[in-house]
């Protein structure tokens, strides 16, 4: 499993923005957004398979930076919050105000919690 750095700047982010994140969280098995256009993706994909997808949807004036990262980083007033894609099964009530982003493959579910990370 890979890390990557995923961070962009939208030209018209009124108009794409939750399009981009749904694609980023779609594109690995877990994800962190430290800040607001600045990402974490766990996944088995390449650089370049990474940037193929997210193209897709950006305009010509967006930019884009994609980078293969190792687990440590330096934080100042944030933090990181792992989240992995939601599993197929679960049910959400149409009165719920929960967002359920793309659902992963089914596969095993034997991994540990994933940890906060903290500024040093």
């Amino acid at each position: 499993m890979r890390t990557y750095l995923i961070s962009y700047d939208l030209a018209k982010p009124h108009l794409i923005k939750h399009v981009v994140a749904q694609a980023i969280m779609a594109a690995g098995h877990s994800w962190a957004r430290p800040l607001e256009q600045t990402w974490y993706v766990r996944t088995e994909e390449s650089e370049e398979a990474l940037e193929a997808k997210l193209t897709r949807i950006l305009d010509s004036e967006d930019g884009l930076l994609i980078q293969r990262v190792k687990e440590e980083a330096i934080l100042t007033n944030t933090s990181i919050r792992w989240f992995k894609q939601r599993q197929a099964g679960i049910e959400i009530g149409s009165d719920s105000n929960i967002i359920a982003f793309p659902m992963a493959k089914a596969g095993p579910t034997d991994e540990p919690e994933l940890p906060f990370a903290e500024a040093c």
